[in-house]
């Protein structure tokens, strides 16, 4: 990684020192190594705190050993450097993390892994970082903690029988985690519905929640070819926030997430999955349905996403119910940017491939600054 210049303020009485940079980047996933390409380009101290281990943690220890990603490689490059795959094949989340890895190493990116940023906050005109015992201050940061915040889980789960081997989704990796018996998703989207499919070889499965539905092609067949450039379009300059069916669909895309992207019901059909209703708690230890229906299952694997923890960001950004407000990644607190949320500004904000528009907008106004 590059060696930047940074200025070190030594404290009495034995403190840590306090490290200076000009830009700090909370998060090295895809969002925070794009702003950091773009932020190398025009200069300045900068550095890119990550809290994984190794870069690309994310992509390997929150999703399941099968996991490929939904768009082809074609449209899975950062900027600067594409994908290193054949355009229409579908890299594996391993693949994506070591794509980000060799990413960081090619610009040179000065990422500083396992920091966990503790608190963000504020004192006079700087921000204040703290990572544990040690403190880093800037005139701007950016917050690139992507999609994956702390894993939701509903309160029921806990008055689950504890002989129900249970876990969310970001913990699964394979079917030899489960108790033999019969396994619930719950959560009827991609990852409840591409697990369903992994799981329904060895285990009788039942998939739980409302149909969100799905596109109307295979993804990877030949047809796919034709139409994938058409909705990487229209998903990426149709569908956002400038546009009046982007205002219109962006609500719903937040809410409720995307229509299931590989998996169809004929597969979901042909695999023995069963489709059930929504879960709603708990009867006698086990998992109650919506129609009242209670089953007896040995497996619960909660396919229930993800909800951003923004607790930590001690900064007057936040409306009456800690809802993020935000123009595009720019908040009302000069030099505080947000990149790689669900819809910042497109419907592809949030992917591989989509996010580097996102960072070029905010790295450009954080020059403009």
């Amino acid at each position: 990684m590059a060696i930047q210049e940074v200025a070190i303020d030594s404290r009495p009485g034995g403190a840590p020192p306090v490290e200076t940079f000009e830009t700090i980047v909370i998060g090295g996933g895809q969002a925070g190594l794009s702003v950091g390409y773009y932020l190398k380009r025009r200069g300045g101290s900068f550095v890119i705190l990550d809290a994984n281990e190794r870069i690309g943690g994310s992509w390997r220890t929150r999703t399941w050993d099968s996991l490929r990603l939904f768009t082809p490689a074609r449209y899975d490059g950062l900027p600067g450097w594409p994908f290193p795959a054949p355009g229409w094949s579908y890299p594996t989340a391993r693949e994506a993390a070591d794509y980000l890895e060799a990413y960081a190493a090619r610009f040179e990116l000065p990422v500083r892994s396992g920091m966990t940023v503790d608190r963000l906050t504020k004192d006079g005109d700087r921000f204040v970082v703290q990572c544990g015992e040690l403190r880093f201050e800037a005139d701007r940061v950016v917050v690139a903690t992507g999609f994956y915040g702390t894993p939701s889980v509903p309160g029921f789960a806990a008055e689950l029988d504890p002989r129900i081997v249970q876990m969310h989704s970001s913990e699964y990796r394979d079917p030899s985690q489960l108790r033999p018996g019969g396994v619930l998703l719950v959560g009827a989207g991609n990852s409840g519905a591409d697990i369903a499919i992994e799981v329904s070889k060895t285990h009788q499965t039942w998939l739980s929640g409302r149909d969100k539905g799905q596109v109307p092609i295979r993804i990877e067949s030949r047809l796919a070819r034709f139409v994938l450039p058409i909705l990487w379009f229209v998903a990426s300059h149709v569908l956002t926030i400038k546009t009046p069916l982007g205002r219109k669909v962006r609500p719903h895309v937040l809410a409720n997430g995307a229509p299931r992207i590989r998996v169809k019901t004929d597969d979901l059909v042909a695999a023995g999955v069963e489709r059930v209703a929504k879960t709603v708690g708990v009867t006698g230890g086990l998992p109650a349905l919506e129609d009242q229906r209670v089953l007896d299952v040995a497996n619960v694997i909660w396919c229930t996403g993800f909800r951003q923890d923004f607790s930590w960001i001690d900064v007057p950004v936040f409306g009456e119910q800690r809802e993020l407000r935000h123009e595009r990644g720019v908040t009302s607190e000069p030099g505080l940017y947000f990149v790689g949320l669900d819809f910042l500004y497109a419907f592809t904000s949030e992917n591989v491939g989509g996010v580097g528009r996102d960072a070029r907008y905010v790295a450009k106004r954080i020059a403009s600054r």
